[in-house]
């Protein structure tokens, strides 16, 4: 399966980033990518479910490959494939202050999810979820 949505990776574990054209999918993988994140995938990712895990991985033709709108398409040193972990919805704030634990649906299992349209500071917050998951859930992801 491919969607439209952006991947990046962290310790091993990967963070898929969804939105509509023009949400700061590429915004956020590169600023995640400044603060020690890797490439997986921009764009466009390819999904496959192994093993009830869900895997990320670029569609070859753009392997390493980012965009920087306004600045243009950028070459960064691609991951590989990655399991995802997390995903976060860049077209959806979240209104609460401590949401509940949210999730997105793929194949057969789903992700926990985060609103984060909006959200200052987000790439930060993404990566410590990524290290840590979160003290104030069940922690079905970790």
């Amino acid at each position: 399966m491919i969607l439209h949505a952006s991947c990046v990776a962290h310790r091993g574990r990967g963070l898929l980033i969804l939105g509509a054209s023009g949400a700061g999918k590429s915004g956020l993988a590169l600023e995640m990518m400044a603060l020690g994140a890797a490439l997986v995938a921009d764009d466009r990712t390819a999904l496959r479910c192994e093993a009830g895990a869900i895997i990320a991985d670029a569609p070859d033709s753009l392997r390493g490959l980012i965009e920087a709108r306004g600045v243009g398409i950028l070459r960064a040193r691609a991951h590989g494939p990655v399991e995802l972990a997390l995903a976060v919805d860049l077209d959806r704030a979240e209104p609460e202050r401590l949401p509940p634990d949210r999730r997105f649906g793929l194949f057969d299992g789903d992700l926990p999810l985060v609103l984060g349209a909006g959200r200052v500071h987000l790439a930060s917050m993404l990566l410590q979820y990524l290290d840590s998951g979160r003290a104030d859930t069940e922690l079905r992801d970790s």
